[in-house]
């Protein structure tokens, strides 16, 4: 009887010793989202959160993660980067192209086109210092070049992917649009050549940017044959700087005086007021009140041409950013393209 309750007290003092397991920043369930302000009622699960890429140089990259709406244990996960270079998947993409949600006033409206009905979709806003991604080392800041962004990119997949073990054998996709003609492949290339256990089985980029030396050269005919720069205009871009030239040369900052005067022709001919991705929409005037008003009752394809504004104000609310596990690091508030 002696030997019997030395034994229970001796396994007791080792149950109490166990450490307690709770969720830790490493774990998913920290980064669920109980439910974003204004949302509707929703069946599948969010998250979002940080996921460090470097602790000594300190830099953290943010995501924000939506389950597929059903068999999300069926479906394949597919990364989602925007382009820029600079600008976030979270509020380009998730709220204003392809996510669940878009901001409207102080509700968020379901999408019906929203790819998580098909796939687990992840939103990575990459480099650090775009969106809510930061590193404390500004420093880095002034080495940043794709190269490094790509090491970022698969340190995090691979940190992610240890938060979501789930996902590691699931099939994978690597999509974007714009400058992530540049992240996607690069990325896609150290997958392969690392020693990241993935499923990659494709990658996908709508309307790349691939090569400025090649990639604007239509634009000048675009412009002119729609009737937004002149004959003599034209004439220009043919003869003294092409827009691809304007394009490449704007990268590094400094325009040539021949590309500096022709895009000042171009930008005095056209003005404020047109929509490059669809010259027949209206255009958003933030500073008119009545803006929204005018504009629904011209709408009949309901594009909201004001989308970006309203998803700049959502994920600058105190409470979505709380809701989200997003802070400002060295920035005063949230823009779309940094």
């Amino acid at each position: 009887m002696l030997h019997l309750k030395l034994l229970i007290l001796s396994t007791t003092l080792i149950l109490c010793n166990l450490p307690k397991i709770t969720p830790s920043s490493s774990s998913s369930e920290a980064d669920k989202i109980t439910s974003l302000p204004g949302q509707p009622s929703v069946n599948f699960q969010q998250y979002a959160g940080y996921v460090e890429v470097d602790a000594e140089k300190q830099r953290d990259l943010f995501y924000y993660f939506v389950e597929a709406e059903s068999n999300p244990a069926s479906k394949p996960l597919v990364l989602w980067l925007n382009g820029g270079p600079g600008c976030s998947s979270v509020g380009a993409g998730a709220f204003s192209e392809n996510g669940p949600f878009r901001p409207s006033g102080d509700v968020l409206l379901k999408n019906d086109y929203s790819w998580n009905k098909e796939a687990n979709m992840l939103y990575l806003e990459s480099p650090v210092g775009v969106g809510f991604s930061y590193s404390t080392n500004k420093s880095f800041y002034d080495t940043l070049d794709d190269e490094k962004t790509a090491r970022d990119n698969l340190v995090f997949l691979q940190n992610w992917l240890a938060k979501f073990p789930e996902y590691k054998d699931r099939d994978l996709f690597i999509t974007g649009e714009s400058y992530a003609g540049h992240y996607i492949p690069q990325l896609g290339n150290l997958i392969l050549k690392s020693t990241l256990k993935s499923n990659l089985k494709g990658v996908a980029i709508g309307n790349p940017l691939l090569e400025f030396s090649t990639d604007f050269n239509s634009r000048g005919e675009f412009l002119w044959s729609h009737g937004l720069i002149s004959d003599s205009t034209y004439g220009l871009l043919q003869t003294m700087c092409n827009y691809s030239q304007i394009r490449r040369q704007a990268q590094t900052g400094f325009l040539s005086p021949p590309c500096s005067l022709v895009n000042s022709q171009i930008t005095s001919e056209i003005g404020r007021f047109v929509n490059y991705y669809d010259i027949t929409l209206d255009v958003c005037l933030s500073s008119l009140s009545q803006q929204a008003y005018l504009l629904a009752k011209l709408d009949d394809v309901k594009i909201n041409v004001c989308q970006e504004d309203e998803t700049t104000k959502y994920l600058n609310r105190k409470d979505v950013q709380t809701s989200m596990h997003a802070q400002l690091l060295g920035v005063t508030q949230w823009g779309i393209c940094s």
